[in-house]
């Protein structure tokens, strides 16, 4: 019979057979739980599920948030958002003109 070592994460009980893998997906855990708790304090009316959805969300792409913010935002429409047709393409692009008038 051979053993199989295997890491269990703590936040959420998945399991790994990479201990690296392991941890790597902890951090991503407790930062994605560190950015719910920060919109939580900061953004007046989002609910706690949503704002763990964006946490996660915004943890899983750390990566490429960071070269975002390093000067590359391009980036974020590129590899992060799906394809758009017709008016959806329209309305995003209505939204992004309307957060850089803004900005």
């Amino acid at each position: 019979m051979a053993v199989i070592a295997v890491w269990q994460c703590d936040r959420d009980g998945s399991m790994f057979q990479d201990k690296k893998e392991a941890e790597e997906y902890d951090k991503m855990l407790e930062l994605a739980e560190n950015i719910s708790q920060l919109l939580d304090q900061h953004v007046p009316g989002g609910s706690s599920g949503h704002n763990e959805a964006i946490g996660l969300f915004l943890a899983k792409h750390r990566d490429l948030l960071a070269r975002a913010c390093k000067g590359k935002p391009e980036l974020l429409l590129e590899e992060i958002a799906p394809p758009q047709t017709g008016n959806n393409a329209e309305a995003a692009g209505n939204k992004v003109a309307q957060l850089a008038a803004k900005g």
